[in-house]
């Protein structure tokens, strides 16, 4: 296991090359020979160097996760700040001071910050006290040689000590000032640095997300493709089917009505083909193929006419001019896969089928409706069918609603709304009707009533 140095480990080195050149400069004059000036100052002892030596060994490793650690730790700072204040052995103790200072902004908050630097600024305080306290023990003997900044008319004991006084006062103000300034500073430029980490984290998390989104819109191609591949493909193929068996059906009894079932079927295929031909390329923009929606429902009512022998009945009662593009795919795929499926399982040959496909204005929304009298069946025994998965997915795309309800011989209902401020319809609905629609009235005296 490769161990790393505590250096590397630091959680701002260059903080910690301050200290360390605050502490180095402390030592050095701890440890240079004693001036002659002042007697009532101490000399610099092993204890002294030792104690000094200790506090910088401890800015190798500054806690920056647990409450308790932080605080034992700035309590054996201040320990061993009283133990050098005490007997005043440390003359540059506010040096000592700002580093504890620099330690406590890497570890606490704001308010942790404030209270460490109060607490060196009162430790500072307290060395002053206990300088001039010596300075008084040792005033007798020596007062004259002691005082610096004595005023040139002042001769007596009690004049030095105002003078040392107010020196002291000025003194503990001007490093109050720098203490203060060492903590925005601090405070500064660790902010700048979290300001740096917050920025690199919301960048790998945007990377991974454009990446995330990325997939999601492939996963959404791929899943546009298969619908629409399903939906174009699978009609065709579904009435190219219904074709050949009615081929084999008329080949040996109507061979002449079974060739014209086998060109029709031709064509299907032909048809088919092309589709494949233009899904590939990436499907075709516009599945309308230029024509209106009123024409190219036309165009499926017919197709399923000649599939099935069953003519649709159509209403619509729209302005099919002010309907936007994608809104008028969706109604179109939505009828095609509707009349695809009502080829492969409403027909059961047993009952004339009846199918109706109405689109109009409702309840501020275009309402499509297609419906049938077949077979129908259960909806908790078809949840996976990717033609009514692509019904409902092409609805919610324009924030709309999608409903189906069936049953076992009750035929099949499809309603699709779609909200009317996407629409943005001008002038009055014109009813375009492309076959007559149902008699209600005449389907509920029947048993059937849709």
């Amino acid at each position: 296991m490769k161990l790393r140095s505590p250096i590397h480990t630091h959680p701002f080195k260059l903080l910690l090359y301050l200290e360390w050149a605050l502490l180095a400069l402390t030592f050095l004059i701890e440890a240079s020979p004693p001036g002659p000036s002042l007697p009532f100052m101490p000399n610099g002892t092993i204890t002294n160097l030792l104690s000094i030596l200790a506090f910088g060994l401890m800015g190798l490793w500054i806690p920056t996760r647990r409450r308790t650690h932080k605080l034992v730790y700035t309590g054996i700072e201040v320990a061993l700040l009283l133990f050098m204040t005490i007997p005043s052995r440390v003359m540059l103790m506010p040096l000592v001071c700002v580093v504890m200072v620099i330690r406590g902004c890497v570890m606490f908050s704001m308010p942790g910050r404030i209270i460490t630097v109060a607490s060196a600024f009162g430790l500072f305080l307290f060395g002053q006290i206990q300088h001039f306290n010596r300075f008084k023990s040792f005033a007798p003997p020596g007062l004259e040689s002691c005082l610096v900044f004595r005023p040139r008319d002042v001769g007596s004991l009690s004049a030095g000590l105002d003078s040392l006084r107010q020196f002291q006062i000025g003194l503990s103000i001007i490093f109050g000032l720098c203490l203060i300034f060492v903590l925005l500073l601090v405070n500064a430029v660790l902010s700048e640095r979290q300001s740096r980490e917050e920025l690199a984290i919301a960048n790998d998390r945007l990377r991974r997300y454009a990446l995330r989104i990325e997939d999601q819109a492939k996963l959404e191609e791929r899943n546009r493709i298969a619908r629409e591949i399903h939906d174009s493909l699978g009609h065709s193929l579904t009435a190219l089917n219904i074709q050949m068996e009615t081929v084999l059906k008329l080949w040996q009894a109507n061979p002449e009505k079974a060739a014209t079932f086998l060109a029709e079927a031709k064509r299907l295929g032909s048809t088919a083909l092309q589709d494949v031909r233009q899904s590939v390329a990436t499907m075709r923009s516009d599945p309308l193929e230029g024509k209106s929606l009123d024409e190219a429902i036309a165009s499926l009512c017919q197709e399923f006419q000649l599939s099935t022998a069953i003519v649709p009945h159509v209403q619509i009662d729209v302005p099919l001019d002010s309907l936007p593009s994608d809104v008028n795919v969706a109604v179109f795929r939505i009828v095609q896969e509707a009349l695809t499926n009502i080829c492969k399982y409403a027909v059961d040959g047993t009952e004339p089928l009846k199918v109706q496909i109405g689109l109009q204005i409702q309840n501020a929304s275009l309402h499509l409706q297609i419906q049938d009298n077949g077979k129908g069946f259960e909806l908790k025994q078809n949840k996976t069918g990717f033609g009514l998965q692509g019904m409902r997915e092409r609805t919610l795309a324009l924030d709309g609603q999608f409903h189906i309800s069936s049953a076992i011989d009750a035929g099949c209902k499809i309603d699709a709304y779609f909200p009317l401020p996407k629409l943005k319809l001008t002038g009055p609905p014109t009813p375009l009707p492309l076959v007559p629609a149902w008699n209600r009235e005449e389907d509920s005296q029947n048993g059937r009533c849709f």
